[in-house]
């Protein structure tokens, strides 16, 4: 009965030994799970969507890496039609006009990384998009563009978008799109370094 005893209590100690071994791991990799979310950059997703395919693009964005999302806004819409649209935007182009904008980015100093969508709209950003970067000081800041098109792919967008973008780091790995396609976009993140 003694040996019995003996036994069972070496097979409580063990069990007891693992048990704080288990909870320190736990404890461990809680710690390291809370530095890593309070290491991670701040992330802000900024878009201008017309038609809502940089919009889908955005909200995609989101899902995969998290973050706030800000859909950038005109305070007078551009017209349903689409050619009364392209019409518009053309002259707006090349009028250099930036319209003004119906909402800001509360505390934009918070973000460490701005991922900014537009669609190609005349070979380049969208004038909202414009208004945005004219607004907002992103210097020191990551920007990652992401574009939408009809079929005019990249263009001058991203040129223009580094041109505008006073002081910050813009990424020479843009997103480029198809209407509002998303697939890849997985795979883009990952190699940005922002996939969760």
């Amino acid at each position: 009965m003694k040996k019995i005893m003996a036994l069972f209590c070496a097979l409580l100690a063990s069990a007891a030994a693992q048990a704080a071994e288990t909870g320190n791991a736990n404890t461990a990799t809680a710690t390291e799970d809370l530095t890593m979310t309070q290491n991670a950059p701040k992330i802000l997703i900024a878009y201008y969507s017309w038609s809502g395919n940089t919009k889908e693009v955005a909200e995609k964005i989101q899902e995969e890496v998290g973050g706030d999302i800000f859909r950038i806004e005109t305070v007078q819409p551009y017209p349903e039609e689409y050619h009364a649209t392209t019409t518009q935007a053309k002259q707006e182009i090349n009028e250099g006009f930036k319209p003004e904008l119906k909402s800001k980015v509360d505390n934009i100093a918070q973000y460490d990384v701005v991922f900014i969508g537009s669609p190609n709209w005349w070979g380049t950003i969208a004038p909202a998009v414009s208004s945005f970067l004219a607004e907002n000081d992103l210097s020191g800041k990551t920007v990652i563009p992401f574009i939408t098109h009809g079929g005019g792919g990249v263009q001058n967008t991203v040129k223009d978008l580094t041109a505008q973008c006073n002081g910050c780091k813009v990424s020479d790995n843009p997103w480029t799109g198809y209407g509002s396609r998303t697939m890849g976009i997985g795979g883009w993140l990952e190699d940005l370094g922002y996939a969760r």
